[in-house]
């Protein structure tokens, strides 16, 4: 793939790929705001860019550096709506991944005119409340310098059992110091606009077709928040995988199909 590696408008850094009309990715949380490279930018190319760079312009968009501590989720989303406008040519179709999901939700509610369709996937309209508890807990260790244990943390949310939720924690402590940022407050201020986020209310204000994707085994995330996403948005259609976890989903092959016939 040729991946072409810059900004849109704003600021908004981005990696892109393919040709065709725009399909937007957010990706989930990064410890810093810069253009995707590396492993950063591979996960979301290989699941979106890879499969659809032949029917799409894939653009896989991060968020904005120099975030203000007040940062809100409906500040992310303007953000994104901003750059749609300017570069994209909208309406697109917009996928939401994690917290990305949670962007992307504001985005259709407060933008409808920049969406054509939706799909939220491993993402839903709040954090539970173990999920907030575990980015909160990333956050407060990665200000006080604790870098293993602050990805470490997020451990039970991405694994079920006890050898699989071991394994995690033992690799997500030695990629924790690959991981510490130079200036964690893009992050920070990301987690919190997330912490105050609930969209429940509003969910009804969505006018995109939307696919709303979820694990059973989610640990930032309920089957019944994935289910109340879905029910409060007009005609929405829900995905939700019995054994999905936060990350399998998106390696999952019924998934896969379901977000191929749904972006097509």
């Amino acid at each position: 793939m040729r991946v072409h590696v810059g900004h849109l408008a704003g600021g908004l850094p981005h990696a892109a790929v393919g040709s065709g009309p725009p399909l937007v990715v957010l990706g989930g949380l990064s410890p810093e705001h810069g253009p995707p490279s590396g492993s950063e930018r591979w996960p979301p190319l290989r699941t979106f860019g890879r499969p659809f760079q032949r029917q799409f312009r894939v653009h896989v968009v991060s968020r904005r550096a120099g975030l203000p501590p007040a940062t809100t989720m409906a500040d992310l989303a303007e953000h994104v709506a901003v750059a749609i406008r300017a570069d994209l040519s909208p309406p697109v179709r917009l996928v939401g991944i994690s917290t990305g999901g949670s962007i992307a939700l504001q985005v259709a509610i407060d933008h409808p005119d920049v969406v054509d369709r939706l799909a939220v996937v491993s993402s839903a309209c709040r954090l539970s409340d173990a999920g907030r508890t575990a980015q909160r807990l990333l956050a407060q260790r990665t200000l006080d310098g604790r870098h293993r244990a602050a990805w470490a943390a997020l451990a039970p949310m991405l694994a079920t059992g006890g050898l699989s939720r071991a394994a995690f924690t033992a690799l997500l402590w030695s990629f924790g110091p690959f991981s510490a940022p130079d200036d964690p407050s893009d992050m920070v201020a990301t987690i919190d606009a997330e912490d105050a986020f609930d969209a429940e209310a509003d969910l009804g204000r969505i006018e995109a077709p939307t696919l709303v994707v979820g694990g059973a085994r989610d640990g930032f995330y309920s089957p019944e928040l994935f289910e109340a996403t879905a029910a409060g948005i007009p005609d929405a259609r829900l995905v939700l995988r019995p054994r999905g976890t936060h990350i399998s989903v998106l390696r999952d092959h019924e998934v896969g199909l379901a977000l191929a016939r749904f972006l097509r």
